[in-house]
């Protein structure tokens, strides 16, 4: 925690850091203030009934940055963006274009990223519409005629644009990576709120209780803290040439392998499977089909949060997934092949297929690490639930692990233009 004030009072001193600093903290007090804007015909009570019984919906309440809840302009926040942007980071392992084209450098990542943009457009629609059908159907929110319907689906888009476009200003003249900050942002802002839940329900009979939470919450903070910055350097040594008289190579280097390699995605991903059950039972119940109507309320009672059957498959979800993405975006065999294109060996390990199974060993082993504590991370809100008995802090273990995230990556950028500075300063 020192360190990261002191990066940011060093910052501070800086004057072009401190303007960067200045315009982040005026795009999230726009972003706070767009998100208040509420969408007509929305019944608030029924909708915040809604949220506080379905978990899938509380989980885009975090990455819309609270704008979901009170169902903003902004209300699908920058959920197509994401999606889009994991739908493409799938594909460039499948279509040799794609991969190809991320390879390029700046031009191809910018490429890509134009592809994104475009995708998150008709992907805002549809959610959007998805939206609107489930809230029509819980009776949030009356029934619209296709013009109506029309201008709240293109409404919503257009808030979905307008905060990619902010997160990408922040990006380009901020701090941090500016989609990152924005959800950051939305997270930190519903702080205030929980911790006025929270006090509202103090009582010297709970008093400990509060405390016990609030020591889990530290706990679970350290715990991320550790994870992230966690890695296996594997040492990587590269043989000498001679060429004419001069001597290149003998140095050595190190490759570093992160723990949690994958950081959240694989809870997105098994979130959105899990309840995936359960929202469609809920649909199922009201049918006038008797056996069709138990089958559903049979499986939304299995699939009851906080249950055990329930964050029994989450946990084992949450595994599955990050060994999935981490093989997506880890792969040992190109690594290999790298090492031994410049020369390179890990000392003791022949180079080729040995060098692939080593890594393969080697990582197997840090994500097993990684994807137990992310499936703990997942089901926390249920165990400090069960055993506080405190719900008001909804927060839950994937909000403390973006925030943190994003904390520990934006303090290493502001470290990297501290010290670029004083390079350019020295160099002159």
């Amino acid at each position: 925690m020192n360190k990261i004030l002191n990066t940011i009072v060093n910052a501070w001193r800086i004057p072009e850091l401190r303007r960067r600093i200045l315009f982040t903290a005026f795009i999230f007090v726009v972003f706070r203030l767009a998100a208040h804007i509420p969408v007509p015909a929305v019944n608030a009570a029924a909708l915040k009934s809604l949220f506080a019984q379905n978990q899938l919906l509380g989980l885009l309440d975090i990455f819309s940055g609270g704008t979901l809840a009170n169902f903003s302009i902004m209300a699908l926040g920058l959920n197509p963006y994401i999606n889009a942007s994991i739908i493409f980071q799938l594909l460039t392992m499948v279509i040799p274009k794609l991969e190809a084209l991320q390879k390029e450098g700046e031009y191809g990542q910018k490429k890509i990223q134009q592809y994104i943009r475009m995708t998150t457009i008709p992907l805002a629609a549809m959610q959007s519409f998805g939206m609107y059908a489930l809230l029509r159907n819980q009776g949030i929110i009356a029934n619209l005629d296709p013009l109506r319907l029309l201008t709240l689906v293109v409404t919503m888009v257009a808030g979905t644009v307008f905060l990619m476009w902010l997160g990408e200003l922040i990006s380009e003249k901020g701090i941090g990576n500016g989609i990152s900050m924005v959800i950051f942002a939305g997270i930190v802002g519903r702080l205030p709120a929980s911790f006025g839940q929270t006090a509202s329900i103090f009582s010297p009979e709970n008093a400990l209780n509060i405390l016990i939470f609030v020591i889990m919450g530290i706990a679970v903070i350290a715990g991320i803290v550790f994870i992230n910055e966690a890695k296996r350097k594997i040492k990587i040594q590269y043989a000498r040439r001679i060429s004419g008289q001069k001597m290149y190579g003998g140095q050595s280097t190190y490759l570093p392998l992160k723990i949690n390699q994958a950081g959240v995605i694989p809870i997105i991903f098994a979130v959105s499977l899990v309840l995936l059950p359960s929202m469609l039972a809920n649909f199922l119940q009201g049918v006038p089909n008797d056996l069709l109507a138990r089958f559903a309320t049979g499986v939304t009672r299995f699939f009851r949060p906080n249950g055990f059957s329930y964050n029994f498959i989450y946990f084992v979800l949450v595994i599955g997934f990050t060994y999935f993405y981490t093989a997506a975006i880890f792969n040992p065999k190109k690594v290999a092949d790298e090492i031994k294109k410049y020369g390179g060996f890990i000392p003791g390990i022949r180079p080729g297929e040995p060098t692939v199974h080593y890594l393969n060993k080697i990582l197997s082993r840090l994500t097993l690490v990684g994807a137990l504590f992310l499936g703990v991370v997942a089901i926390l809100p249920s165990i400090a639930q069960g055993i506080t008995g405190v719900a008001t802090m909804s927060l839950g273990g994937t909000g403390i692990l973006i925030v943190v995230s994003v904390v520990l990556e934006t303090t290493r950028q502001l470290e990297s233009m501290m010290v670029m500075r004083s390079y350019d300063s020295y160099s002159k």
